[in-house]
């Protein structure tokens, strides 16, 4: 009973036209009710002042974002990167230099002969008086004796064909070849002046393609 009565008097208060004034009705049972209008001459009359001027309820505005800081910020999208395309490691040599057995890299397996004096060789190293004997003997120069004994300086004069001997690198030798080309032509091109460069630009984009198959 008693909730029933306390919702009859929250529709008065919710209802627009009824708002100002409301009258609670006690009858000489006890049974309570709510009106817009006084009660019966019987019954017991409590008048309920309503307050309309309170403003509706409004949702509350929603709370603004937190302030985005430099550490949250997000970053910017990198640049898209054209990928250098990999191509196949190159065929390369070791070869030994005949004149001096330094090693040097190569393209070519078999590099042409070429002719050196022979004195370089060291085969005229020793007197050819040893090496032929004494005066009348080998060591003169044949067929004719008049024209003189055969000298060191006369030996090594004369030129000899050499060609040098190489052989075809692993993959493992080649990459590291590349590695050790690509880091001596980075060197170069942070030393190079301006107009130096572009060749040691387009040289090293060689060797990054290269470098993507090690």
């Amino acid at each position: 009973m008693i909730r029933l009565c306390i919702l009859a008097l929250l529709c008065l208060i919710c209802v627009p036209a009824l708002a100002g004034t409301a009258y609670q009705c006690t009858a000489a049972s006890g049974r309570v009710s709510y009106q817009d209008k006084p009660c019966p001459g019987n019954q017991r009359q409590q008048v309920l002042q309503l307050d309309d001027s309170a403003p509706e309820m409004q949702p509350p505005p929603p709370a603004p974002p937190p302030p985005v800081s430099a550490a949250t910020a997000p970053e910017p999208p990198l640049p898209a990167q054209v990928a250098t395309p990999a191509e196949p490691l190159p065929v390369m040599y070791a070869c030994v230099r005949a004149t001096d057995g330094k090693t040097y890299l190569s393209e070519n397996g078999e590099p042409a002969p070429y002719q050196v004096p022979f004195g370089i060789l060291g085969a005229g190293s020793l007197p050819l008086s040893q090496v032929y004997g004494p005066p009348n003997s080998a060591g003169a120069s044949a067929p004719e004796l008049n024209r003189g004994r055969v000298s060191p300086a006369l030996v090594g004069n004369y030129f000899v064909w050499v060609q040098d001997q190489c052989h075809e690198l692993t993959p493992s030798e080649t990459c590291r070849a590349l590695r050790d080309e690509y880091d001596d032509n980075a060197t170069k091109l942070r030393r190079a002046f301006k107009s130096d460069q572009p060749p040691l630009e387009k040289r090293e984009q060689e060797l990054l393609a290269q470098l993507r198959n090690c």
